[in-house]
């Protein structure tokens, strides 16, 4: 089985369930991700003081590594922390999930966290205050790092680091690693369309994402999106919701349907559809297992606030691989 590194912001999430006149009267777009000042990161959570609140370690390509861990494969996780309570909480998370935490200390900023507004429909708007997390730089970055790893997972939250970024993959095509990419979010993709364009045709293997984010991207609608961005890459993933994914690999794509189920909440979805997608593809899987794969654990997800499976979910989603397992070995030997 294969191993994957995963490079991202270090944040602890804390999770809020608002109201639709809330999130209006903040202004922040539904579904956005935004950057916010540590003040700005207090007054919200004042703001909601009285509403029930959890926090967990999160952060994109963290909660994606956190699920191939949890799944049985090998990961490891590239973050800087603060030296604080909340940074001791990120390390002994990843940790607990089986995660190898790679994390740089920082001495003088504060452990980073992402403010999770949840509306009733499930959606997901991101108030961000990056903190320690945002001095990762390329100096971080050693060659090492990449050694025994076979795929690199970068979240596209990263990408206004340009130096950071271009580094981190140069490195890992040097030691071997395929790339893989998640866009993020469609406001970073519209901010930073000509790099992330330049960085996917030269760099980047895998890409995935969401209708919003390949829109952005493409200008185009998902069916035409994924065959666009498959023609820059090796393999691309576009989720559209409860209707599903596309994925292509060349000339081959397929639609995967989504999973009867409710959503409670969006956090995480599109982390853990990368995470279970890239299990699968450690694991020797063709990219329609993957894509199943990922859709399981992204609709298992939503059912709940956060990111947070029960480890009897967890073994419902390894049954299911063990079983796809199965059927690719007699394949191959028969």
């Amino acid at each position: 089985m294969k191993k994957v590194l995963g490079l991202g912001n270090a944040l602890t999430d804390v999770l809020l369930q608002v109201s639709e006149d809330d999130l209006r009267e903040l202004g922040f777009p539904k579904g956005s991700m935004n950057l916010i000042s540590m003040k700005q990161a207090e007054e919200i959570q004042f703001r909601f003081a009285s509403v029930r609140k959890r926090m967990v370690a999160g952060g994109s390509a963290s909660n994606a590594v956190n699920c191939i861990a949890a799944l049985g494969g090998k990961a490891a996780f590239i973050g800087k922390i603060g030296n604080d309570e909340v940074g001791d909480f990120y390390r002994e998370d990843m940790i607990k999930n089986g995660v190898k935490p790679i994390l740089f200390l920082s001495q003088n900023t504060m452990s980073g966290c992402s403010i999770v507004l949840i509306t009733p429909d499930g959606e997901r708007t991101f108030a961000t205050y990056l903190g320690a997390a945002a001095e990762l730089c390329a100096d971080d970055i050693q060659k090492d790092a990449f050694n025994g790893y076979d795929i690199f997972h970068i979240e596209g939250y990263l990408v206004q680091n340009h130096d950071l970024i271009e580094k981190s993959i140069r490195l890992a095509k040097e030691a071997g690693c395929m790339v893989s990419l998640d866009l993020a979010s469609y406001n970073v993709v519209n901010e930073n369309h000509a790099f992330l364009k330049q960085l996917v045709k030269q760099y980047v293997d895998i890409v995935f994402a969401n209708e919003d984010e390949s829109f952005a991207y493409t200008h185009l609608n998902p069916q035409e999106a994924v065959q666009m961005i498959a023609e820059q890459c090796d393999i691309a993933v576009v989720k559209v919701g409860k209707n599903g994914s596309y994925v292509q690999q060349g000339n081959t794509r397929h639609h995967i349907g989504a999973i009867t189920t409710s959503c409670t909440d969006s956090t995480g979805a599109g982390d853990l559809f990368a995470g279970g997608f890239l299990h699968a593809l450690s694991d020797g899987f063709d990219i329609r297992r993957c894509a199943e794969i990922g859709t399981i654990a992204a609709g298992r997800v939503v059912e709940i606030v956060g990111t947070k499976l029960s480890e009897e979910t967890w073994e419902e989603i390894r049954r299911i691989c063990a079983m796809y397992r199965g059927f690719l070995q007699k394949y191959t030997t028969d």
